[in-house]
């Protein structure tokens, strides 16, 4: 009895422990975006009378001179409540009370460390492999289609369509996003630019969706401080634009609604990719949480009310100006903005739900 207990117990831990793993590391992304704002703020002596991580009622907090610190029950987002960021205030410390470059930095920092966070973590997975791809070929698989149309060993990838390929991301990224299988490369070989057009790829089938087969190899250089440094960069920029190419995809309907996800999806995703490491092998969980911190990042940027983005654009008018936009009407603006943003979230975590449901 005690026996079929354990396993019992055991059965559950195992299916279990990847969404603890998720929540943590989703709650690590959150909190180093709140901390940016928060660092920077009782940089520039703001007062900040709230820091939380999670949304939802407490679950712990305590107080710490003038700011309360919160772990709060639902962990999708965070945040960090600084006096008079909201409303009329007369304390010299009010966050509206500083210089418009002083606020413009406090709030962009959630961003930036987000993005300087991703690059951290690029780095780390570069240096833990035995090579880092480039984005030169190396060989083709047996009668690959896009030799015989006429790329070639030793060939350094440029662009793909017209579009800058810095890494081996870009080279996937494009390729998948193409709509024929027929591409235009430009390439470097023997030290001059070369256009390759009409290059022809194999496709595939599974479960329904069509892919690419990616027909060749790439060089790899072995990992050393320059290599990392130089590759981390490169790679953290591509995972950027890549999110600033999808944003663009949505906008122009080449995917829908359904195919984003919110909290609980990522939630899912970071899960699976847990699952899917090993003791020595946590790649699949790094590069999932990389491109999350960097997605995060870039979402927050986006000039939309509510959003980091959207305060930093009222910030730009203000230094324009010399004066800011009255505050009744900018927090109108934020406040429509935050309850769409709220439904947005509210019917893809809707989404998420389903798709679990669905399996």
């Amino acid at each position: 009895m005690l026996l079929s207990f354990w396993s019992a117990v055991g059965n559950v831990w195992h299916a279990a422990w990847p969404y603890l793993v998720a929540v943590l590391f989703f709650g690590i992304v959150i909190m180093v975006h709140e901390t940016g704002h928060f660092a920077f703020a009782r940089l520039f002596k703001v007062r900040v009378n709230a820091f939380a991580l999670g949304m939802g009622p407490p679950i712990a907090k305590f107080g710490k001179g003038e700011t309360e610190y919160s772990l709060r029950l639902f962990p999708i987002g965070g945040y960090c409540k600084m006096e008079g960021e909201d409303e009329v205030s007369t304390d010299e410390r009010a966050f509206s009370k500083k210089p418009v470059w002083q606020r413009f930095i406090i709030v962009s920092a959630g961003a930036a460390v987000n993005l300087l966070l991703g690059l951290v973590i690029v780095a780390v997975m570069l240096a833990q492999q035995n090579l880092i791809a480039t984005t030169q070929i190396r060989s083709f698989t047996p009668d690959a289609p896009s030799m015989a149309s006429g790329l070639a060993e030793n060939d350094k990838i440029l662009k793909i369509n017209g579009r800058r390929v810095f890494s081996q991301y870009d080279i996937s990224f494009l390729m998948a996003r193409d709509k024929d299988a027929v591409m235009d490369f430009t390439v470097e070989r023997g030290g001059k630019t070369v256009e390759v057009d009409a290059v022809r790829f194999q496709t595939g089938k599974e479960d329904g969706q069509r892919y690419i087969v990616y027909d060749f190899k790439v060089i790899g250089v072995e990992p050393g401080f320059a290599s990392v440094l130089k590759y981390a960069f490169l790679e953290t920029f591509s995972l950027a634009r890549i999110i600033w190419l999808g944003l663009f995809d949505l906008v122009t309907g080449q995917y829908g609604l359904a195919d984003l996800s919110g909290p609980i999806g990522v939630v899912t995703y970071i899960a699976h990719a847990a699952g899917a490491s090993t003791k020595t092998d946590f790649t699949p969980l790094l590069s999932l949480t990389a491109l999350i911190t960097i997605n995060l990042g870039i979402f927050n940027l986006l000039p939309v009310p509510a959003l980091d983005g959207g305060r930093l654009f009222f910030m730009l008018i203000e230094a324009v100006r010399r004066k800011p936009v009255p505050a009744k009407y900018e927090n109108w603006i934020h406040a429509a903005g935050l309850v769409l943003l709220l439904i947005f979230m509210a019917f893809i975590s809707l989404n998420d739900i389903l798709r679990l449901i669905r399996g």
